[in-house]
Protein backbone atom coordinates (compact mmCIF):
# COMPACT_ATOMS: atom_id res chain seq x y z
CA UNK A 1 0.00 0.00 0.00
CA UNK A 2 1.42 3.75 -0.60
CA UNK A 3 1.74 5.37 2.47
CA UNK A 4 -0.58 8.39 3.28
CA UNK A 5 0.02 12.08 2.69
CA UNK A 6 -1.51 15.13 3.40
CA UNK A 7 -5.36 15.75 4.26
CA UNK A 8 -4.66 19.38 3.17
CA UNK A 9 -6.88 20.49 0.28
CA UNK A 10 -5.01 21.95 -2.58
CA UNK A 11 -7.10 24.44 -4.71
CA UNK A 12 -4.71 25.09 -7.69
CA UNK A 13 -3.80 21.46 -8.36
CA UNK A 14 -7.86 20.26 -8.16
CA UNK A 15 -8.50 23.13 -10.29
CA UNK A 16 -5.79 22.02 -13.02
CA UNK A 17 -7.14 18.20 -13.12
CA UNK A 18 -10.71 19.48 -13.35
CA UNK A 19 -9.96 22.01 -16.31
CA UNK A 20 -8.06 18.68 -18.06
CA UNK A 21 -10.87 16.81 -17.83
CA UNK A 22 -13.91 20.07 -18.55
CA UNK A 23 -12.07 20.81 -21.32
CA UNK A 24 -12.16 16.96 -22.64
CA UNK A 25 -15.98 16.96 -22.26
CA UNK A 26 -16.14 20.73 -23.75
CA UNK A 27 -14.40 19.96 -26.81
CA UNK A 28 -16.34 16.58 -27.37
CA UNK A 29 -19.53 18.69 -26.91
CA UNK A 30 -18.16 21.04 -29.80
CA UNK A 31 -18.57 17.95 -32.21
CA UNK A 32 -20.57 16.57 -30.50
CA UNK A 33 -23.73 19.14 -30.78
CA UNK A 34 -24.26 20.11 -34.14
CA UNK A 35 -24.46 16.14 -34.69
CA UNK A 36 -27.20 15.38 -32.38
CA UNK A 37 -30.42 17.35 -34.48
CA UNK A 38 -28.48 16.10 -37.70
CA UNK A 39 -26.71 13.04 -38.51
CA UNK A 40 -27.59 11.33 -35.23
CA UNK A 41 -31.28 11.52 -35.33
CA UNK A 42 -31.42 9.79 -38.55
CA UNK A 43 -30.07 6.80 -36.99
CA UNK A 44 -32.12 4.57 -36.00
CA UNK A 45 -31.66 3.85 -32.01
CA UNK A 46 -32.72 1.06 -29.37
CA UNK A 47 -35.63 1.92 -27.40
CA UNK A 48 -33.35 2.15 -24.60
CA UNK A 49 -31.41 4.98 -26.18
CA UNK A 50 -31.78 8.20 -23.35
CA UNK A 51 -33.06 11.55 -24.19
CA UNK A 52 -30.08 13.58 -25.42
CA UNK A 53 -30.62 16.36 -23.05
CA UNK A 54 -29.61 13.53 -20.32
CA UNK A 55 -26.17 13.22 -21.77
CA UNK A 56 -24.78 16.63 -20.39
CA UNK A 57 -25.19 16.53 -17.23
CA UNK A 58 -24.47 12.55 -16.46
CA UNK A 59 -21.18 13.67 -18.16
CA UNK A 60 -20.47 16.78 -16.44
CA UNK A 61 -20.56 14.64 -13.17
CA UNK A 62 -18.42 11.97 -14.34
CA UNK A 63 -15.61 14.25 -15.71
CA UNK A 64 -15.72 15.96 -11.97
CA UNK A 65 -15.24 12.63 -10.68
CA UNK A 66 -12.65 11.77 -12.78
CA UNK A 67 -10.55 15.10 -11.64
CA UNK A 68 -11.26 14.52 -8.29
CA UNK A 69 -9.73 10.94 -8.69
CA UNK A 70 -6.82 12.16 -10.55
CA UNK A 71 -6.64 14.63 -8.28
CA UNK A 72 -6.53 12.33 -5.17
CA UNK A 73 -3.78 10.27 -7.20
CA UNK A 74 -2.19 12.93 -7.78
CA UNK A 75 -1.51 13.94 -4.41
CA UNK A 76 0.85 10.06 -4.23
CA UNK A 77 2.87 11.73 -7.10
CA UNK A 78 6.77 10.22 -7.28
CA UNK A 79 8.79 8.71 -9.76
CA UNK A 80 7.52 5.26 -8.17
CA UNK A 81 7.12 2.65 -11.42
CA UNK A 82 3.09 2.28 -10.03
CA UNK A 83 2.70 6.08 -9.81
CA UNK A 84 4.07 6.06 -13.82
CA UNK A 85 1.74 3.35 -14.97
CA UNK A 86 -1.57 5.03 -12.97
CA UNK A 87 -0.21 8.10 -15.01
CA UNK A 88 0.15 6.25 -18.39
CA UNK A 89 -3.15 4.45 -17.66
CA UNK A 90 -5.11 7.58 -16.67
CA UNK A 91 -4.16 10.00 -19.80
CA UNK A 92 -4.42 6.85 -22.03
CA UNK A 93 -7.92 6.68 -20.97
CA UNK A 94 -9.01 9.99 -21.27
CA UNK A 95 -7.41 9.84 -25.01
CA UNK A 96 -9.81 7.08 -26.11
CA UNK A 97 -12.59 9.51 -24.07
CA UNK A 98 -12.24 11.98 -26.49
CA UNK A 99 -11.57 10.03 -29.36
CA UNK A 100 -14.72 8.47 -29.34
CA UNK A 101 -16.78 11.34 -29.61
CA UNK A 102 -14.19 12.56 -32.37
CA UNK A 103 -14.84 9.00 -34.13
CA UNK A 104 -18.56 8.62 -33.53
CA UNK A 105 -19.95 12.16 -33.89
CA UNK A 106 -17.04 13.82 -35.58
CA UNK A 107 -16.39 10.76 -38.28
CA UNK A 108 -19.68 9.05 -37.82
CA UNK A 109 -17.66 5.56 -37.97
CA UNK A 110 -19.60 3.91 -35.78
CA UNK A 111 -17.75 0.55 -35.96
CA UNK A 112 -14.87 2.02 -35.67
CA UNK A 113 -16.30 4.08 -32.14
CA UNK A 114 -17.43 0.62 -30.87
CA UNK A 115 -13.55 -0.17 -30.81
CA UNK A 116 -12.73 3.01 -29.16
CA UNK A 117 -14.91 2.69 -26.26
CA UNK A 118 -14.29 -1.22 -25.62
CA UNK A 119 -10.86 -0.19 -25.31
CA UNK A 120 -11.62 2.95 -23.26
CA UNK A 121 -13.47 0.13 -21.34
CA UNK A 122 -10.61 -1.94 -20.71
CA UNK A 123 -8.64 1.35 -19.72
CA UNK A 124 -10.84 2.48 -16.70
CA UNK A 125 -11.13 -0.48 -15.30
CA UNK A 126 -7.07 0.07 -15.00
CA UNK A 127 -7.28 3.30 -14.14
CA UNK A 128 -10.00 2.18 -11.51
CA UNK A 129 -7.41 -0.81 -10.39
CA UNK A 130 -3.96 1.48 -10.33
CA UNK A 131 -5.76 4.82 -8.94
CA UNK A 132 -7.21 2.14 -6.19
CA UNK A 133 -3.17 1.48 -5.02
CA UNK A 134 -3.03 5.02 -4.20
CA UNK A 135 -6.44 6.10 -3.15
CA UNK A 136 -9.71 3.90 -2.55
CA UNK A 137 -12.03 6.72 -3.16
CA UNK A 138 -9.76 7.44 -6.31
CA UNK A 139 -10.70 4.20 -7.41
CA UNK A 140 -14.58 4.08 -5.94
CA UNK A 141 -14.77 7.48 -7.75
CA UNK A 142 -14.41 5.51 -10.98
CA UNK A 143 -17.03 3.51 -11.18
CA UNK A 144 -20.23 5.18 -12.06
CA UNK A 145 -17.83 6.26 -15.03
CA UNK A 146 -17.09 2.69 -15.83
CA UNK A 147 -20.99 2.20 -15.37
CA UNK A 148 -22.07 4.83 -17.55
CA UNK A 149 -19.25 3.74 -20.17
CA UNK A 150 -20.52 0.41 -20.02
CA UNK A 151 -24.13 1.15 -21.09
CA UNK A 152 -22.79 3.75 -23.50
CA UNK A 153 -20.84 0.70 -25.11
CA UNK A 154 -23.99 -1.35 -25.69
CA UNK A 155 -25.49 1.84 -26.83
CA UNK A 156 -23.18 1.97 -29.24
CA UNK A 157 -23.56 -1.62 -30.10
CA UNK A 158 -26.89 -1.49 -30.76
CA UNK A 159 -26.77 1.52 -32.88
CA UNK A 160 -24.57 -0.18 -35.40
CA UNK A 161 -26.34 -3.35 -35.63
CA UNK A 162 -29.26 -1.40 -36.05
CA UNK A 163 -28.07 0.70 -39.11
CA UNK A 164 -25.32 -1.49 -40.59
Amino acid sequence: MIPAVSRKFQFFPFLISLLITLMIGFVALLVTRPQITGWYSTLTKPSFNPPPWLFAPVWAAIYFMIATAAYLVWKHRSRKPAYIISRSVYFIQLILNFSWSIVFFGLHQVLAALIVIILMLMSIVLNIYWFGKFSKAAGRLLWPYLLWVSFATVLNASIYLLNR
